[in-house]
């Protein structure tokens, strides 16, 4: 037997237990949610709440109380951000939760026409 023989690698041992969380779901195509994308729980949550995983129980807990980005309960969860877009689309599919795009960017505006405007307030209110 040599002494300088080197240990089993544990390929595994990592993503195993990300897969038992995603449930040996993968993400849907019509699912895929940008970090910024916020999410949050609906009013009335059917039975399919009580079956729940831990997992998806705690972002269900996080985004009961307002809108969360996908980004936010991925850094709550301390879950890869992968599983957590597996998780809230799962929650999506059973009606826990609602998942809204994030915000367009705001259009750069003319100048000149937001001076025009304060000016023409100004002259109006005698400001």
């Amino acid at each position: 037997m040599h002494d300088d023989q080197e240990p089993a690698l544990e390929l595994t041992s990592e993503l195993v237990p990300l897969h038992v969380i995603a449930d040996g779901r993968d993400l849907p195509a019509d699912h895929e949610y940008s970090r910024t994308a916020l999410v949050t729980a609906l009013d009335d949550s059917p039975a399919a709440a009580r079956t729940l995983t831990p997992e998806a129980r705690r972002v269900m807990d996080l985004v009961s109380d307002g809108l969360l980005s996908v980004a936010e309960v991925a850094g709550r969860t301390q879950l890869p951000l992968g599983i957590v877009r597996i998780l809230i689309a799962h929650l999506v599919e059973v009606g826990l939760v609602y998942v809204r795009p994030p915000m367009p960017r705001a259009v750069a505006h003319d100048r000149a026409l937001l001076q025009a405007v304060v000016d023409g307030l100004q002259k109006t209110l005698g400001a």
